[in-house]
C-alpha cells in the first residue's frame, strides 16, 4: 500500500519560478504512479501550518517542494508535532527554490527528475535538527541546514533585494556589495558546549548541520548531518581587500587551514555580542538583524529524510 503523502508546494519559491515547474513535477510524479495530496502555500509560515496539519492527519510522508525557506517551515511544523506526539512523518524534498542548500547537504539530488526518484526508492536517513533561541524567536526556531551570523547573513539580506538576478549569481552579486557595507566586524563572546567563554572579532560564524549556504559557499565541507554534532566555521575579521579572496575559498571548501579560519565541533553554542550586534539567519530565514545573544542547540536523530544513500 502506497504511503499517505502530502505534497506542500510553494509556487513563489525561486522568485516565482517554482510556479512554472509544477506541471513538470506533476507529470514526473504521475509517471512513477506516485499517489499524493497537494497543498499550495499562499503566505509566509503557511508551509509550517500545513506540515503540522499533515502530521495530525496521519500522513506518513510530507514532501516540501520549494527552497530552503519552505523546507525550514515544514521542518518547524513537523518538529512541533513531534514534540506533541509520537507521530513523525518522513520528510521528502523537491528542490525548486533558489539556493537549495538543505537538499545539497542531505545528498538529495538537485535535478528534479532525480529528486523525484528519491521519493520512490524509499531510502531513509535519520538526521539531526538544530534549534536557535533568541532574536525574533525567544522560544526557539528549528533549522535543518545551518545558522549564519555576521557577514554571510548580510550577504543573504542583500541577495534577497536583487530582483534582476537569480540563484547562486544573486549571492555572488550580493557578496561584492556586502564587502563595502560590512566595514567593521563585531566582537562576540562564544561558548561551545561546556567550554570556557572566549572573545573573538568575527567576520562571520556558521553553525552548520548541512554543508553549504548561499547556494555556493561550502561552510562545512566535511559536515555529517547524522553525527550528533554541529560543524562550526569561525572567520576572524580580515581587511576588506582580503574578504573576496577568502570568500573564494568557501566556493570550493578549501578554507580550512587559512589563518583567519577556525573549524570546530559542538552540540551547543552560545553567542553574545560584546561590541556591535548580531545579524543572524537560520536556513536563510531571518532570526535577527541586530540581536544581542543567541543560543543554538542540537536535537539528535530528530527527523527521517528521503535521500540518496
Amino acid at each position: 500500500m502506497a504511503p499517505k503523502t502530502r505534497l506542500i508546494y510553494n509556487p513563489a519559491a525561486g522568485k516565482g519560478s517554482a510556479k512554472k515547474l509544477y506541471a513538470n513535477v506533476q507529470s514526473l510524479l504521475a509517471d512513477q504512479s506516485f499517489d499524493f495530496d497537494v497543498s499550495f502555500t499562499e503566505r509566509v509560515e503557511h508551509a509550517r501550518e500545513m506540515a503540522e496539519q499533515a502530521a495530525s492527519d496521519g500522513c506518513e510522508l510530507v514532501v516540501a517542494a520549494g527552497g530552503d525557506g519552505t523546507i525550514n517551515e515544514v521542518i518547524n511544523g513537523l518538529m512541533k508535532n513531534a514534540c506533541l506526539s509520537q507521530m513523525k512523518p518522513v520528510l521528502g524534498v523537491l528542490p525548486v527554490g533558489r539556493g537549495n542548500d538543505f537538499a545539497y547537504g542531505m545528498n538529495i539530488p538537485l535535478k528534479l527528475e532525480d529528486a523525484v526518484k528519491t521519493l520512490i526508492t524509499c531510502q531513509r536517513r535519520a538526521i539531526d535538527i538544530g534549534r536557535v533561541f533568541g532574536g525574533n524567536y525567544p522560544d526557539g526556531r528549528f533549522f535543518g541546514n545551518g545558522v549564519g551570523l555576521g557577514f554571510d547573513t548580510v550577504v543573504g539580506f542583500e541577495a534577497a533585494k536583487l530582483s534582476w538576478v537569480r540563484g547562486a549569481a544573486s549571492y555572488l552579486a550580493a557578496l561584492i556589495r556586502t564587502i563595502f557595507l560590512y566595514s567593521k566586524a563585531p566582537v562576540y563572546e562564544i561558548v561551545i558546549d561546556d567550554g570556557d567563554a572566549f572573545h573573538k572579532e568575527c567576520l562571520m560564524v556558521s553553525v552548520m548541520n548541512g554543508s553549504r549556504m548561499g547556494g555556493s559557499f561550502r561552510m562545512a565541507p566535511d559536515s555529517n548531518p547524522s553525527d550528533g554534532s554541529f560543524d562550526l566555521c569561525l572567520a576572524n575579521y580580515v581587511p576588506q581587500i582580503k574578504i573576496l579572496p577568502l570568500a573564494a575559498k568557501f566556493l570550493n571548501g578549501t578554507q580550512k587551514g587559512h589563518p583567519a579560519i577556525t573549524m570546530v565541533h559542538g552540540k551547543k553554542v552560545t553567542i553574545r555580542a560584546v561590541e556591535g550586534t548580531i545579524p543572524a539567519h537560520a536556513d536563510g530565514e531571518t532570526i535577527c538583524t541586530a540581536g544581542t545573544s543567541l543560543r543554538i542547540e542540537l536535537v539528535p536523530n530528530a527527523i527521517e529524510v528521503m535521500t540518496r544513500l
